[in-house]
């Protein structure tokens, strides 16, 4: 009456799916620097943790006497796993299997590990290599027919971007579906050299155009500097390792609220430095990062997008534990006038703050949108005026510290005025609704017209106006709430952070996260 003979199937059943695509396959996968999708997963969660299910799915043969003669795992391994301890789902592609090419039971894997992730409200990792259950020609001729466009796991993709935590890896040459689910993240990182993405790859492009490499055509430097991927990794290691970093800000899902960790630097930290860290000179840039760095808790600041919307620096920290988004202007890029790309990185950014509940800090030097030909030709104020709908549709607590200037339309969305925000003024505030000098020939051209000496009357009128643009004007008027000391910068931020704390609500948030 035993069952022995069943679990002895089942064993060889998993033995053989163990194999992947075969020895020479692996061989072959392994050579080009990549690890195998179990190598990856283990590499990726905690030790022991995961929990595959699926792990016989695949296509088999059976000989005459319906006996298994031949078996070919599904190209796709998902289950659930721990990282840090939290439970996730993971989906990791099998390159040595078709090439990652929709196959067997993966369409159907794809659907259950995104659903299991939004029903069970679990943190979702995809480890793309291949298309990601997309097409391939020759399943043509498997299937004996084509198949119309249809993906029946994509409302769950648009679904789990409202709901939880999405990380994708493009760990290979990822195209189609592939691509496509790696763009559908909150966060994405892309191996390089080793890894590419493309709408579709170089046989097919070189078809209708110009003969490409796979990373001519869609390589890591590509895709961070265009926002379609967020950052590169050295390896897949520290791709697996900056996945873990990021999730360890955010919630397991929207119903939860971030986590404090415990403080490990003193709240009221001064550095001394900062008091003279902006250039009395307008024209002068400074160095952002480092400011970032000592505001918040030493060492948590994890910066995601680097290479791309550069004018805009943004990332996760802590502030005496607890988590928060963070964002800033980079003076080295445009002077930190933001650019078509910046503002789809704010929006981006943005709501990933609303859809996680995650107070913002916003370090303010705008000098305005990016103006001239190539900003207007790139539909600059379109892009700004969403990246103004979002931050104005955003309602988690906000702290804006202006620290150079605010001009402009864009200098206006450093916060939604129509809520209270926290906002403090650094003594080398500078604001108003275009910048001085980019206005005073236009506006006195009559009177420089009729001066004597025109150079003389110009730097008269901007040394006058220059005075009345100070902030203590404007604090007099009660136009900005307080002006600081910026060696006190910290311990506000670390107060408003505990101000914020219990005002979280868990919850979906009121619209969809944009992708």
């Amino acid at each position: 009456m035993s069952w022995d003979k069943e679990l002895e199937e089942l064993a060889r059943r998993k033995a053989l799916a163990a194999q992947m695509g075969g020895a020479d396959k692996v061989a072959r996968h392994k050579a080009l620097g990549k690890l195998t999708v179990r190598e990856r997963v283990d590499a990726l969660v905690d030790e022991g943790s995961f929990h595959e299910i699926g792990s016989i799915a695949g296509k088999a043969s059976y000989d005459a006497e319906g006996n298994l003669a031949a078996f070919t795992p599904a190209n796709l391994v998902m289950g659930r796993a721990r990282i840090d301890g939290r439970p996730v789902a993971v989906a990791g592609d099998d390159f040595t299997v078709r090439g990652g090419a929709a196959d067997a039971a993966i369409r159907g894997k794809l659907v259950t590990v995104e659903k299991m992730a939004l029903d069970l409200r679990l943190p979702l990792i995809r480890l793309v290599d291949g298309t990601g259950g997309g097409g391939s020609v020759k399943s043509i001729e498997i299937e004996g027919r084509t198949l119309l466009p249809s993906i029946a796991m994509w409302q769950l993709c648009v679904d789990n971007l409202s709901q939880v935590p999405v990380v994708a890896l493009a760990l290979g040459s990822v195209a189609g579906l592939g691509a496509a689910r790696v763009a559908a993240s909150h966060y994405s990182v892309i191996v390089k050299d080793t890894a590419q993405m493309f709408v579709a790859g170089p046989p097919v492009v070189a078809r209708v155009g110009p003969t490409l490499e796979k990373n001519e055509l869609g390589g890591s430097d590509i895709h961070t500097r265009n926002g379609a991927i967020d950052d590169e990794a050295a390896s897949e290691p520290e791709a697996f390792a900056m996945t873990r970093k990021f999730l360890s800000y955010l919630p397991s899902s929207v119903h939860e609220l971030p986590a404090r960790t415990a403080p490990q630097d003193d709240p009221k930290r001064r550095d001394e430095w900062l008091l003279s860290v902006i250039p009395r000179d307008q024209k002068k840039v400074y160095k952002m990062r480092p400011i970032v760095e000592a505001l918040v808790d030493e060492g948590s600041f994890f910066e995601i997008g680097r290479r791309w919307g550069k004018s805009v620096i943004t990332g996760l920290a802590r502030l005496d534990g607890w988590p928060v988004a963070l964002m800033a202007s980079d003076p080295y890029h445009y002077g930190g006038a933001w650019t078509a790309d910046a503002c789809d990185k704010v929006i981006r950014f943005v709501d990933l703050a609303q859809t996680f509940h995650l107070p913002v800090v916003h370090l303010v030097d705008v000098p305005g949108f990016l103006i001239g030909r190539q900003a207007e030709e790139a539909g600059t104020i379109r892009h700004g005026a969403r990246a103004m709908q979002a931050i104005y549709q955003c309602t988690v607590p906000w702290c804006a510290i202006l620290v150079r200037k605010v001009y402009g339309v864009a200098g206006a969305a450093h916060m939604n005025p129509s809520r209270y925000g926290m906002r403090y003024a650094w003594p080398s505030g500078d604001w108003g609704s275009l910048p001085i000098a980019g206005g005073l020939e236009a506006a006195y051209k009559a009177e420089l017209e009729a001066a004597a000496d025109p150079k003389a009357k110009l730097a008269e009128i901007e040394a006058r106006l220059a005075k009345l643009s100070s902030p203590f004007r404007s604090a007099e008027s009660y136009l900005v709430e307080e002006i600081i000391d910026p060696r006190g910068t910290r311990a506000i931020l670390t107060e408003f952070a505990h101000l914020a704390a219990p005002l979280r609500s868990p919850g979906p948030p009121s619209f969809g996260y944009r992708p």
